[in-house]
């Protein structure tokens, strides 16, 4: 009998069993719950030493600081023309504090665009200073003298960066770096001639050069802080100097943000539907997954309290090399005492293997809630997918010291608000429509504070799709 005999013989025989389709409309099928792809670790949720305020707002009380602005200077990009805003003139020493719009727009309209390719000198050290230079794009290294009189990086400067300030108040400037490129740069040049001869129309900017030139220089500790006045070593009898603890006269204040949804469900589903599980608890439960995961977010990159945005400039540091290296996360964890923790996108850790890989280093892993997290010098790097990854395949490391008690990095909430299901977290029934939809106010209150600038530093800039 042949193959296509067999086939026929098989499709026309008559069925001796109930089949396995049929048999389906009988059985009861197990189910799981509903299943959510947004759902990440959260570490930073998890990680977070979280603080109860009362009144909605957190105001943090430092030592007076004379360090005003964020330190970087913003532009506006317009086809291959760039510009600075002229209020971020402001972030110069110079003209800190100066709020004459119409001089400041003069001054950006000075400013002189140059490129350069990588690897050219901007500025030799012991060269005449006479240029301001405002970093618009790319990445600038600070080349100084080493000990053994060898070359050495004193810093690496990027997007946003200034350098040659002082030649707006020194008489005679000099460089006491070079400037070398290390990729494509973007500069705006401010000179100083350009500068004198608007002063010599501006009464106000003349009035404020002049003022800065004669200001005395404040005593201050490295930080920036007023220095508290000791006496130590002495013997006999001298004069005890006097002294008092300034207080910022304006502290910063953190007032709580919210994420907030209407969740509608029918009453018929709510009513019929529920086994084996219940409706409206499941939907509640994804809304909340969901409104964790946008808590997450800002906390993260909200601009006004968000940990990207809060970082002190000082705080910031460039890779040297463009991949996040071993010393680069060194540089990173020698910026502040005690980092409890490493924040980085998977795909940045992904990177730091690869370059930890490449040197032949293996990192150290500790178990933490059941999971194997990756650790450098005993700090541990947690997953935070969150942290954007730009277009050019960057993105950023994020390291803090955490708690009250340590002066770090803390998370704001508000406890025991009405019909609470988590901390500061609540489920409010907000009635029934007309068309008999159930609804209910879903709402998360949060922020975080930096107690102090060195509790939270940025590894910025890093490349994570570099292969060697």
């Amino acid at each position: 009998m042949s193959v296509g005999e067999e086939v026929r013989t098989e499709q026309t025989r008559p069925q001796q069993s109930l089949g396995a389709a049929a048999a389906r409309n009988l059985a009861t099928t197990t189910k799981s719950v509903p299943q959510m792809q947004e759902i990440s670790s959260r570490w930073l949720l998890r990680s977070l030493p979280w603080v109860d305020i009362q009144g909605g707002t957190y105001r943090v009380n430092r030592r007076l600081t004379f360090a005003v602005g964020d330190g970087r200077v913003t532009f506006v990009k317009t086809g291959d023309r760039v510009e600075v805003v002229p209020a971020e003139l402001g972030e110069l020493p110079a003209l800190r504090s100066y709020e004459d719009d119409e001089v400041l727009s003069e001054l950006a309209q000075r400013c002189e665009q140059r490129e350069f390719g990588p690897g050219e000198v901007i500025a030799s050290f012991g060269g005449r200073a006479d240029e301001v230079y405002l970093l618009a794009h790319g990445k600038v290294e600070k080349i100084g003298t080493g000990p053994y009189g060898d070359d050495a990086v004193l810093g690496v400067l990027a997007d946003g960066a200034y350098f040659g300030d002082q030649a707006l108040l020194d008489e005679d400037p000099i460089w006491e770096y070079t400037a070398r490129t290390v990729t494509a740069c973007t500069v705006l040049v401010l000179p100083r001639t350009e500068v004198e001869q608007v002063a010599e129309r501006s009464d106000s900017l003349r009035a404020q050069l002049d003022e800065r030139r004669s200001q005395p220089e404040q005593n201050t500790n490295k930080q920036g802080e007023k220095a508290i006045d000791l006496s130590a070593g002495h013997t006999g009898e001298p004069d005890i100097p006097h002294t008092f603890v300034d207080y910022e006269a304006r502290p910063r204040e953190y007032e709580l943000s919210v994420a907030q949804t209407v969740l509608r469900i029918h009453s018929r589903v709510a009513d019929l539907y529920n086994k084996p599980m219940n409706q409206t608890e499941q939907q509640i439960r994804l809304t909340v997954e969901a409104l964790k995961e946008r808590q997450e977010h800002e906390l993260i990159n909200n601009r006004e309290f968000g940990l990207l945005h809060n970082c002190e400039y000082d705080q910031r540091i460039q890779p040297h090399a463009g991949a996040p290296g071993p010393d680069d996360l060194d540089e990173l964890l020698s910026r502040r005492r005690g980092t409890k923790l490493l924040l980085a996108h998977p795909r940045a850790i992904a990177a730091i293997g690869r370059e930890l890989n490449r040197r032949g280093l293996v990192p150290e892993t500790i178990d933490v809630a059941g999971n194997r997290i990756p650790t450098w010098r005993g700090v541990p790097i947690y997953p935070c997918n969150k942290i954007p990854v730009t277009e050019a395949r960057t993105s950023s490391i994020i390291a803090m010291r955490t708690g009250e008690q340590d002066q770090g990095v803390i998370g704001l909430r508000a406890t025991g608000v009405p019909d609470e299901i988590e901390p500061s977290l609540s489920v409010r029934f907000m009635g029934i429509n007309e068309q008999a939809v159930i609804k209910y106010l879903v709402t998360a209150y949060y922020s975080a504070a930096v107690l102090v600038p060195d509790a939270l530093g940025v590894l910025e800039n890093v490349e994570i799709g570099r292969w060697q």
